[in-house]
């Protein structure tokens, strides 16, 4: 349970941190935005605290968007390119396993063969 409520920090910190800066504030400006301290918005983006929801409206309000998106949990690019990367493996092994067992497979004829 401890894992899951990590996870989602880690959601709602990637996402404000990206929101804000897709927004072009700082985290000062949108501190200020939301009426919170900047000290207090950089625990949130570092996972350190987890706002109430007073503050999540107040986050969502100030990056104009509903409070739920800041929860959407997304792929970043480079979990997708983790995910690609496995894919790939994934399938040069499958590859090279079916071409390792035809070689066998010819090599066994042969030498039954031969």
């Amino acid at each position: 349970m401890v894992e899951k409520m990590e996870n989602i920090r880690v959601i709602l910190a990637n996402n404000i941190k990206e929101l804000r800066r897709k927004c072009g504030f700082s985290q000062d400006r949108l501190a200020e935005i939301a009426g919170i301290s900047s000290q207090y918005l950089a625990t949130i983006e570092t996972c350190r605290k987890f706002p109430t929801p007073e503050v999540l409206d107040r986050l969502a309000a100030a990056l104009e968007i509903e409070t739920h998106e800041l929860f959407a949990a997304s792929a970043s690019p480079q979990m997708e390119l983790k995910k690609l990367h496995n894919e790939v493996l994934a399938d040069l092994d499958r590859a090279i396993n079916e071409a390792v067992g035809k070689a066998i497979k010819e090599q066994y004829k042969f030498n039954r063969n031969g």
